[in-house]
């Protein structure tokens, strides 16, 4: 099993935005959001962390609303 980091302080941050405001938007917790996004798919590691440098720099709708579309298909909502 490859292990995977978060390489940066403002990268744990944008995570945990992420995390919490997915769980917000969906009515859930942010545990929940969490084992989704790490237990059921890669969407953690592979696309929020890998595309911290581009996604970051969205407004928070739209950072939302494309995690949800990734959950989507990726089958974990």
């Amino acid at each position: 099993m490859e292990i995977r980091h978060i390489n940066s302080f403002r990268e744990l941050e944008f995570a945990v935005f992420c995390v919490e405001n997915v769980a917000s938007q969906l009515g859930i917790s942010g545990e929940e959001v969490y084992k989704e996004l790490t237990e059921q798919s890669d969407i953690l590691y592979d696309y929020i962390v890998a595309s911290y440098d581009v996604l970051h720099t969205q407004g928070k709708e739209y950072i939302v609303e494309d995690i949800i579309d990734i959950m989507k298909e990726k089958g974990v909502l």
